[in-house]
């Protein structure tokens, strides 16, 4: 039943915008990747707190720019800097308005051309109903409009709120409150993290503790310390090419030349294997080879207990003493004074009741994601942070940084000025990502990891503690989130824009238009905005699914935050962030797919009022295959809208280097529908297919774009089509339901882009330096599968690295021969092809497997390609080309 609003728009009337008619892809995915690399160069407003799943703020500025411009009489375009104005842009309103006209599917970039402005948009008001970590409402403010932001988590609402007061923020007098929090405390916090130089007889800074949890054998009693590898941390310098690891026998930090051969221990003796700890899925007795589950010794034992073995210092005294790299920081054992040290302040904090006002002293609710067992359902992996005993926030710290964050946090709470205080409790509250017995050392790069690494509570075996003030090297401590919290801050003064021109990224000038004007936030569900006929454009990134599961992750942060502002905002009083009416699929509130499609539903309906007939929506969605769309596309033209765009946009790096399988991002444009017209399906589809092909065909003549990227916008406009008839589509005498047509159109766009999975492998071949980006840009929309092709050994990661299955590589090789020895039946042309590659290389026999399969004209076709892509005839060669070849 549809809940369609009670209004239609005139479509001859209103206003093409760019982003419908357009949108440069390339342009927008090309400085997207850099900032992801590098946020706090880009934007370092982003930096200053973290947001799950937080869009690129090129992404949100490009919409905007591509939204919001229709009327060059409401446009202002400044060159960035102190005197820029309109008339150093040259040709003013008339040019503007060529700019805007000139979009087109085949060339989207001549609006490009503002992209680097200091662009000021009159007369429009915009709104983001799930505004998250604020992304949105910061880039619509750079352009001058007024804007609205809700969120239902208290955590966004304060991130968001100090992303945009900060421009409005005055950077002296925060600079000076953060000094009074030093004068106060710095001193009496670094007591903490001292440790005898090995160098002299003077003390060295702490910049980490590395602590290792332990677990009673179950068969012969002995302790058993839970370590997976004993790597500390890879060689610095000089040693770069070795690796410092931990002696299980006398404890010492030994530098080894491979952590996975046998080693020696140049204190003890001792040898050993630095890759084969005492973790191997489950714990094993080094005493009694007795093995036995970590999870299961837990519940039995009760919480794991903690054990100091190793430290990371770095040596002021050394380093202004002119000595080596290697000698003004490095690792060493744990001494009796270093233990001595950890208990004073566990002393100190176990008789300081004044203090334990100023941590959490809420139990960590029962959640999907702190105990996935209690629910039925499931979201993936095992999330099981109470059944580690880790049953209160505060056992998720050791007393030392217990004792060190509450010392800070009384000082934030002397800071009369209610501005200044919460920017250095956000800062505090950052700084937690990385002071908590949840995080783990990379040793791979010698830094700390923050707790969401895998947006989930993940209690490691070999926790790592940071040093909380910070000294001058380490990752997250309290002073490098104060650098990051300034810089933001000034940014936010006169924000200035990356760009790139002729291949090289360049930085404007500062822009005159601070970030955060005529901007309010509220924390408040979507579904109750009473806007009506408010807005002109509607610009978010809703929530999908149980992507991420907000408000259970948030309430780390939160009941950190609470203690300061509960008596300031009254969604701070609650012990919890709201779980029930927050829009996600979630076993723990009772909740699945149909719950999720229902209440976004009620949330479109609810945008679908507020936003003006002739508005516009644009929101980022994650795609995950023909369901999903089916759904979207049936919420939002239910509620009175129809898709006129979609466009692609690059998914979250950090999957992408991490290596795994996700799906890519789609930007969607949707506008108010006009009435709608019965249509039967075989006249639709006869649209539909012309509105590809005409598409297809537009893309491809002066745009390099990938068939998967063509796809995308192929089916946006597919939809369009759609939308104009949605709940009027005929088929034998039935409706047809979006989700129906939806798997029609699929079908109609891959009937043009029937791109398989060796087809993929081919094209990276021919990359130089293939990554798995391009291994995600090169199945969209395509039938080829990354999760099939990993499955068949085409590619794989290790270590971070994205390594192209070849003939060269072992594990391809492996699988091949594999199934050469057991189906031969089974062989893939691309399996022969290899498989002759390589016993050709290694001077083998190869005549008479050419013989018992015989060369058909598939694997003669593929050698040719494999021989194109990769540069090496001997492809060709190998199936006759060379005779000699065969009688090796």
């Amino acid at each position: 039943m549809s809940e369609e609003a009670g209004r239609s728009a005139d479509r001859t009337e209103r206003k093409e915008l760019p982003i419908e008619r357009g949108f440069p892809i390339e342009r927008v995915n090309e400085i997207a990747e850099k900032e992801t690399r590098a946020k706090q160069w880009y934007r370092p407003i982003y930096t200053m707190h973290k947001w799950w799943a937080r869009r690129d703020g090129a992404v949100f500025r490009s919409i905007c720019l591509y939204s919001l411009l229709d009327d060059p009489e409401m446009v202002d375009v400044y060159e960035p800097g102190d005197n820029g104005d309109l008339s150093d842009f040259g040709g003013g309103h008339n040019n503007v308005e060529n700019l805007i006209e000139n979009v087109d599917l085949a060339d989207p970039e001549s609006l490009w051309e503002l992209y680097p402005k200091d662009v000021r948009i009159k007369n429009k008001k915009i709104l983001d109903p799930f505004m998250g970590g604020g992304t949105s409402l910061v880039e619509a403010s750079r352009f001058g409009v007024e804007s609205d932001g809700y969120d239902l988590n208290p955590v966004a609402w304060f991130v968001s709120k100090k992303e945009l007061d900060a421009g409005q923020t005055d950077v002296e007098e925060l600079e000076e409150a953060f000094q009074q929090i030093k004068q106060d405390v710095a001193g009496e916090i670094l007591q903490y993290y001292k440790t005898s130089c090995p160098n002299g007889d003077h003390d060295a800074d702490v910049m980490y503790y590395f602590w290792v949890k332990e677990l009673d054998c179950i068969s012969c009693g002995s302790t058993v310390p839970l370590f997976k590898d004993y790597r500390v941390g890879k060689g610095r310098y000089e040693n770069d090419d070795k690796y410092n690891v931990l002696c299980p026998d006398c404890e010492s930090i030994v530098l080894v030349d491979d952590w996975k051969s046998h080693s020696t221990c140049d204190d003890c003796g001792h040898e050993f294997v630095p890759s084969e700890g005492t973790v191997d899925r489950g714990y094993v007795c080094q005493d009694c080879g007795q093995k036995y589950g970590i999870l299961d010794g837990t519940q039995e034992q009760g919480k794991a207990e903690e054990r100091l073995y190793a430290l990371e210092y770095y040596c002021p005294t050394c380093d202004s003493n002119g000595l080596s790299k290697s000698d003004v920081k490095g690792y060493k054992s744990i001494t009796e004074e270093d233990i001595s040290l950890y208990e004073e302040a566990s002393e100190r904090w176990n008789s300081s009741e004044e203090l334990r006002k100023f941590v959490p002293s809420e139990n960590i609710p029962e959640g999907i994601k702190t105990d996935s067992t209690l629910f039925e359902g499931s979201i993936g992996g095992g999330h099981n942070v109470l059944r580690h005993g880790i049953t209160r926030w505060t056992d998720m710290f050791n007393e030392r940084q217990l004792l060190c964050l509450s010392i800070l946090m009384r000082s934030i709470s002397d800071i009369k000025n209610n501005n200044l205080r919460e920017y250095l409790l956000m800062n505090l509250s950052e700084s937690l990502n990385y002071n908590s017995l949840m995080s783990v050392y990379n040793p791979a790069y010698n830094k700390n990891t923050n707790i969401f690494k895998s947006n989930s509570f993940d209690p490691p075996t070999k926790p790592v503690e940071n040093n909380v003030w910070g000294t001058k090297f380490g990752t997250g401590t309290f002073t490098a989130m104060w650098d990051m919290t300034k810089r933001g801050v000034e940014y936010a003064q006169a924000p200035t824009e990356r760009y790139i021109d002729n291949g090289e990224t360049r930085e404007s000038e500062p822009f005159n238009q601070p970030i955060g004007r005529d901007s309010s936030i509220h924390c408040g569900d979507a579904r109750n905005i009473e806007g009506n006929n408010e807005y002109d454009a509607v610009i978010s990134d809703p929530p999908y699914y149980d992507n991420v599961i907000y408000s259970e992750l948030s309430d780390f942060f939160y009941v950190w935050q609470r203690i300061l502002l509960k008596d300031e905002y009254e969604w701070f009083e609650a012990e919890k962030t709201p779980r029930d009416e927050s829009i996600v699929a979630n076993p723990a509130a009772g909740k699945g797919e149909a719950e999720f499609e229902d209440e976004i539903r009620q949330a479109f309906n609810s945008i679908s009022k507020a936003l003006k007939e002739d508005g516009v929506l644009v929101f980022t969605y994650h795609h995950s295959g023909v369901e999903s769309w089916g759904e979207l596309l049936s919420a939002l033209c239910d509620v009175g809208f129809e898709v006129t765009a979609t466009y692609p946009i690059s998914a979250d790096s950090n999957k992408f280097f991490e290596g795994e399988a996700v799906e890519f991002d789609i930007v969607i444009v949707a506008r108010p529908a006009g009435d709608r017209q019965p249509v039967s399906w075989n006249s639709l589809r006869r649209n539909i297919v012309r509105t590809a092909k005409q598409t297809h065909q537009r893309l491809t003549e002066d745009r390099e774009l990938s068939e998967g990227d063509i796809g995308v916008i192929e089916m946006g406009r597919a939809f369009h089509e759609y939308s104009k008839h949605h709940g009027e589509v005929q088929r034998d005498g039935k409706v047809m339901s979006a989700k129906e047509v939806v798997d029609e159109i699929y079908g109609i766009i891959q009937q043009g882009s029937d791109i398989g999975e060796v087809d993929v492998f081919l094209d990276l071949l021919e990359i130089d330096g293939p990554t798995y980006s391009d291994l995600n840009m090169l199945t969209r929309g395509t039938s080829a599968n990354p999760d099939e092709m990993k499955e068949i050994h085409l590619y794989r990661m290790d270590s971070g690295e994205f390594i192209l299955g070849t003939w060269e590589d072992e594990k391809r090789l492996a699988y091949v021969q594999e199934r050469v020895s057991e189906d031969e039946d089974g062989l893939t042309p691309l399996d022969k092809a290899q498989f002759l590659r390589h016993r050709y290389e290694h001077g083998k026999s190869i005549q008479d497997y050419l013989e018992a399969w015989t060369v058909s004209d598939d694997l003669r076709k593929l050698c040719d390609e494999l021989a194109d892509a990769s540069g090496d005839d001997v492809y060709r060669r190998i199936l006759g080309g060379d005779r000699s070849i065969g009688d090796y």
